[in-house]
């Protein structure tokens, strides 16, 4: 696939010595990975998304919140990355530190394509943390199984390790993505709405450092205004093309 803007965009791509990519939820939904909420069906349908993904949901649901999750992994089973992913890992690879990755996904997708140093602003479904803070019996390996698994010695259950409603970013990982939009050239913003702060925000610091800033996105996003370039394609489609270089 090229045209007018995606010739433009893979000539700021090989311009640029510094990219910053923000990856959303449009671009795992090319490799078939339901949405948070486009994943409640069937027996899930009648649950809002605030009792599945929020501490106090889970405190009074554990069990139920749990088999949700374990509900969302088996899902991820039979997804692979798709040709937007590996673009970026195969660009990674012959570009070594001209490229980072933050996504708003996490279902390890860009991991699995080969991608390193991802961050992942929203966590990580495929990993568990602890619910409370852990005391020294605490081992997440030898944590007593069940719906949820425990901590056999005090009791304390393990989580899906991701942001849930009311909770903050993982403040490195956040701060890490905030100087590469303060040191890259070019901002790609790749298969997201851009209306989930503070991820979204990432555009308008690279925008106000000086950096281009490009949108890739089928549909118009909340981000388009500030971009310098509008792409209206998917991820698999246009990220082979402006990353061949």
């Amino acid at each position: 696939m090229a045209g007018a803007p995606l010739d433009t965009l893979r000539a700021w791509v090989a311009e640029a010595p510094r990219i910053l990519v923000l990856t959303g939820a449009g671009m795992s939904a090319e490799s078939g990975v339901p949405t948070f909420r486009d994943a409640q069906t069937g027996h899930w349908a009648h649950l809002r998304p605030e009792e599945m993904a929020s501490v106090e949901g889970f405190r009074a649901r554990p069990g139920l919140v749990w088999d949700w999750y374990a509900h969302r992994r088996a899902q991820l089973a039979g997804v692979e990355p798709n040709a937007g992913h590996r673009a970026l890992a195969d660009f990674s690879r012959r570009h070594p530190d001209r490229l980072t990755i933050a996504t708003q996904n996490v279902d390890g997708l860009h991991q699995r394509a080969g991608s390193t140093g991802v961050l992942c602003l929203h966590g990580d479904l495929r990993t568990d943390r602890w619910l409370d803070p852990p005391r020294l019996c605490c081992n997440v390996s030898q944590a007593v199984p069940g719906s949820p698994p425990t901590c056999g010695t005090c009791g304390n259950r393990l989580r899906p390790a991701v942001v849930w409603f009311g909770e903050a970013l993982p403040e490195a990982l956040l701060e890490k993505a905030q100087d590469a939009a303060h040191a890259c050239a070019l901002m790609l913003v790749v298969g997201t709405a851009g209306v989930v702060y503070p991820a979204a925000g990432l555009a308008h610091i690279a925008h106000r450092a000086g950096a281009r800033v490009a949108v890739v996105n089928p549909a118009p996003s909340a981000l388009d205004d500030v971009a310098d370039l509008v792409v209206a394609s998917t991820a698999a489609q246009a990220l082979p093309h402006v990353l061949a270089g």
